[in-house]
């Protein structure tokens, strides 16, 4: 499998695996692999918390709109999106354009998954509130729009190798409907 037919975008919340699973299935596929939070940091030129500071949550959504429309641009790859990429119109139809698959985890998983790295406060929040009580708050907000744009939901509990081979057997499906 060397040329895969439609890119593959991994969404869900921060925490849920998309950057490992994303590298990982990149390498299965022998495709490109692109973080877009990575892109936008180097294209911001400074780390999202600042950006945030500078231009506030809608120049970053904005920004963010930009890249995903680049990257959208590339072909046989896969693109690791970041976790509000769906709170945007924009955004919701190019996802919809491709293979997009939702990894999916509860919030005991993706609060300890935070708690355990020592980057996640990079990321400014979204609400002041507590960690798990903004997991909590984020996810009830944007599950329908996850699962919405979504055409494979994997399970970010399981381990990473096993979340790869949920996605490469649903992407195999979708492959074959697309020829």
């Amino acid at each position: 499998m060397g040329v895969i037919v439609s890119n593959i975008y991994l969404i869900g919340p921060r925490a849920c695996g998309k950057t490992t699973v994303g590298k990982l299935l990149a390498g299965y596929l022998k495709c490109d692999f692109y973080d877009s939070d990575a892109v936008l940091v180097e294209r911001a030129g400074c780390d999202i918390a600042e950006y945030v500071a500078r231009n506030g949550w809608d120049g970053f959504r904005d920004l963010e709109v930009a890249v995903l429309a680049d990257l959208s641009g590339v072909e046989n790859a896969v693109i690791s999106c970041g976790g509000g990429i769906v709170v945007r119109d924009e955004n919701f139809a190019v996802l919809r354009n491709g293979f997009t698959v939702y990894i999916k985890a509860d919030v005991e998983v993706l609060a300890a998954r935070l708690e355990a790295d020592p980057a996640h406060g990079q990321r400014p929040s979204l609400t002041g509130k507590p960690l798990v009580e903004e997991i909590r708050d984020v996810l009830e907000a944007r599950e329908d729009l996850y699962k919405g744009c979504a055409s494979f939901i994997a399970d970010g509990a399981a381990p990473v190798e096993t979340v790869c081979e949920q996605i490469l057997t649903s992407y195999r499906s979708f492959e074959l409907e697309e020829k």
